[in-house]
């Protein structure tokens, strides 16, 4: 009871922050291409909700990621609203340069804390990455927002550990020059509460003026968990996507990140404010299986919020009779 009081009470004058990914970090991955129209609807769907970022697209090579390939009609034909910033992730100046033509609100920019990771996902060492990315938010600044997502700053699947060192170095490094946003991935799902609290504890001193962002996947059953660890070191930004979907194709197994509707729904349930609307969020997300052709991890678009209630058994009285007649004999 104690430790739930002091949970509340460090939550009682905060509001969490939701970013949904899931049009881009969910729909990269697909096998099927998900038409224009039904992107921009579900876009618009998720702009009703009460979100305070939707990662819209990607403007990457459509041979690389053909599943986006209509960046460009897309990011131009949702209806914005206000308070909801749009954001498109970017791999290079050419993608931040369409991304900037676009008038997207912020550009996600990411690089990986280890080489290894870094090379497979991007096609560059460490000292490329951090030399393109600098250029971009020099080219970017007045135009858009840019956030930097440090991928694997919590492990790498092909390197393990990562020092928090390095990814403190980064983010250093990215915040001297003018980065507005860094979130810290973990990518394919290797965190762990304590291990989140460690790397995330005093970063709002170490990078002041920058807003944190922690992304994690649900890989090994951990995300949710992490999410509290995050609050307790004081992160009230985290990315999640409808539904639960996406993944990682260089983690084998790798599930989707925490899901949009399942964190919510959490967080209502303790008491935390995060200004979205849960009932919204659940009736897009019913909508993902027909748009993506198989099934989603959701939680509680499949069993319903814990509030629910159903109908008791119809012979609930003759039960309660045989159960006080026992109490006679």
């Amino acid at each position: 009871m104690a430790a739930g009081k002091h949970f509340a009470a460090l939550m009682s004058d905060r509001r969490v922050h939701i970013n949904d990914v899931a049009m881009r970090d969910g729909l990269q991955i697909e096998a099927v291409f998900v038409p224009t129209e039904q992107k921009i609807a579900m876009v618009n769907a998720l702009s009703q909700t009460g979100l305070s970022k939707i990662e819209v697209t990607s403007f990457t090579s459509p041979k690389a990621i053909p599943a986006l390939r209509d960046a460009e009609q897309v990011m131009m034909e949702i209806a914005r609203v206000p308070g909801v910033r749009y954001v498109a992730l970017a791999p290079n100046m050419r993608g931040a340069q369409r991304a900037l033509e676009c008038r997207v609100d912020e550009i996600n920019l990411v690089m990986s804390a280890s080489e290894t990771h870094n090379l497979a996902n991007t096609g560059m060492t460490l000292a490329q990455s951090r030399k393109v990315l600098t250029d971009i938010i020099r080219e970017a600044r007045g135009r858009a927002a840019v956030n930097i997502s440090i991928s694997t700053a919590f492990g790498c699947p092909m390197e393990g550990h990562v020092a928090p060192e390095t990814v403190y170095a980064l983010g250093d490094w990215f915040a001297s020059q003018g980065a507005d946003g860094i979130t810290l991935c973990d990518t394919t799902g290797m965190a762990n509460p304590m291990q989140v609290a460690e790397l995330a504890d005093g970063l709002d001193q170490r990078w002041p003026g920058v807003e944190l962002t922690l992304h994690f996947h649900n890989t090994r059953g951990m995300g949710l968990a992490n999410v509290i660890a995050g609050l307790i070191a004081g992160i009230d930004r985290y990315d999640a996507s409808l539904g639960g979907v996406g993944g990682c194709p260089y983690a084998p197994g790798a599930t989707g990140n925490i899901c949009t509707e399942d964190l919510v729904h959490m967080l209502d349930t303790m008491g935390v404010a995060t200004g979205v609307d849960v009932d919204r969020l659940l009736v897009c997300a019913a909508r993902l299986p027909a748009m993506l052709v198989h099934d989603i991890p959701g939680a509680v678009v499949r069993a319903g919020k814990s509030d629910s209630r159903y109908p008791p058994p119809a012979n609930i009285e003759a039960i309660r009779a045989r159960a006080l007649a026992r109490e006679t004999v």
